[in-house]
């Protein structure tokens, strides 16, 4: 890390607090862009695919149920989360469990204070009953 401003003979390294905003390098194979430990959670969804579920971290994995989802079928869900604004960016990503590869299309479609909300498609042609890991990450915005 460069040091960017001079107080005597010393540096202080850069401070984001009051930043427009924020930029990582890359400059040693650990270095990363992120969150803190304690920050990341998982839950399991129980019923069927729309039943809502609660979890109070600001990144985290959602099980969903194993329950059938037929061909073409859409499905919505409330993710109840005390971390989550109306003004903050939910990023949301099957990361594991689809039988079929292009099966499914998510999307977050609604981000209120407590709550977002993810539709989740069957595009294929085919049933199935995959428990979906869903992964998603909050990105706050302070107004």
């Amino acid at each position: 890390m460069s040091f960017t401003k001079p107080i005597g003979v010393a540096y202080l390294d850069q401070d984001i607090i009051g930043a427009d905003t924020v930029s990582a390098n890359v400059v040693y194979a650990t270095s990363q862009l992120g969150y803190t430990n304690g920050a990341y959670g998982t839950v399991t969804q129980t019923g069927n695919k729309a039943s809502a579920v609660t979890l109070n971290k600001t990144a985290g994995t959602i099980t969903t149920t194993n329950a059938q989802m037929a061909p073409s079928a859409k499905v919505a869900f409330v993710v109840n989360n005390s971390q989550v604004s109306a003004l903050d960016t939910v990023i949301v990503n099957i990361a594991s469990g689809a039988t079929a590869t292009f099966a499914y299309l998510i999307a977050v479609v609604t981000v209120t204070d407590g709550a977002f909300t993810i539709n989740l498609d069957n595009v294929s042609s085919n049933a199935y009953t995959d428990a979906l890991k869903i992964n998603f990450s909050i990105l706050h915005v302070q107004s």
